[in-house]
């Protein structure tokens, strides 16, 4: 870690600025800070050493990843059990009226601070990937604050705002890792048998009756997995279906019969909406 973004620790446990700082700290020597709480969050980011937190009545040892987050008045202190390697670790506090601020745009901001004042874990694992990630983001809001570049005071709450919601990212997915899995493998089938019934009913009563979901929770994970709805997606591929019999050996009318849809009109439609021209234009076109 690069000396200059270090800052000596100070047993000081109190904001002076009014919504948030940070620091990189490196110790060696023994430092004392007895039981205390604050009126601020506090982020932790354990690097290095042989620490472990004691937070209300519980002591909890600390490996490299480890976030730890600290609500307003819960009592804590780092337990040192030596020091033959040193001691190293980002701290990060951000005032309640900030996390405020953030709610207002977005409760998303808040996630994990409503998560740790309502579950009590305030314990959190990370693998060396997710962990690099989250402290690069450090380092940057670090760098930032220490510069003098131009835009550095629009720059840093960026950086900030980042962070926080790249944490608050990183719980929500812990916390529903299992439902993250299976909305992905309900995703993939819904495709495969989407492509493989092009010819059927394909609504959304009929897909939530044979894969026994809500047709609400298909619409969601179709949205939020392609950025369009479920219908806009079976149009898509049936078009494109269309489109490829058209230019071999089948005629319009039995393209449009083959892939599903219903009646002339509301394939014209949509064939011309998708690909600028008409059937038989196309067909012309492209075969000439």
């Amino acid at each position: 870690m690069k000396k200059r973004l270090q800052t000596q620790f100070s047993a000081r446990q109190y904001m002076l600025s009014r919504d948030f700082e940070i620091y990189y700290y490196s110790d060696t020597a023994p430092i004392k800070v007895a039981t205390h709480a604050h009126d601020y969050y506090e982020f932790y980011f354990f690097l290095e050493g042989n620490v472990s937190i004691q937070i209300e009545n519980e002591q909890f040892p600390l490996t490299y990843g480890d976030v730890i987050l600290i609500p307003p008045h819960v009592r804590h202190r780092a337990v040192i059990h030596n020091l033959d390697i040193p001691y190293r670790r980002f701290v990060f506090w951000i005032s309640q009226e900030y996390c405020n601020h953030l709610l207002e745009i977005s409760p998303d901001y808040v996630y994990m601070m409503q998560y740790v004042q309502t579950s009590k874990k305030y314990l959190f694992h990370n693998d060396r990937i997710a962990f690099n990630i989250i402290q690069s983001k450090v380092i940057r809001l670090i760098e930032e604050m220490k510069s003098d570049r131009f835009g550095r005071q629009a720059q840093i709450p960026v950086c900030v705002d980042d962070l926080v919601l790249h944490l608050n990212r990183v719980v929500y997915e812990q916390n529903h890792l299992m439902g993250f899995e299976e909305e992905r493998s309900l995703y993939q089938n819904l495709c495969i048998y989407i492509e493989e019934h092009l010819d059927e009913e394909l609504s959304l009563e009929s897909l939530a009756r044979e894969f026994y979901v809500n047709k609400y929770h298909i619409a969601h994970i179709f949205k939020e997995n392609i950025g369009m709805s479920i219908h806009q997606y079976i149009i898509k591929k049936r078009l494109a279906i269309c489109r490829d019999a058209i230019l071999g050996h089948a005629s319009i009318s039995e393209a449009y019969l083959m892939c599903g849809f219903k009646d002339y009109s509301s394939f014209f439609r949509a064939f011309k909406k998708e690909y600028g021209m008409s059937p038989k234009e196309y067909k012309e076109y492209f075969t000439q």
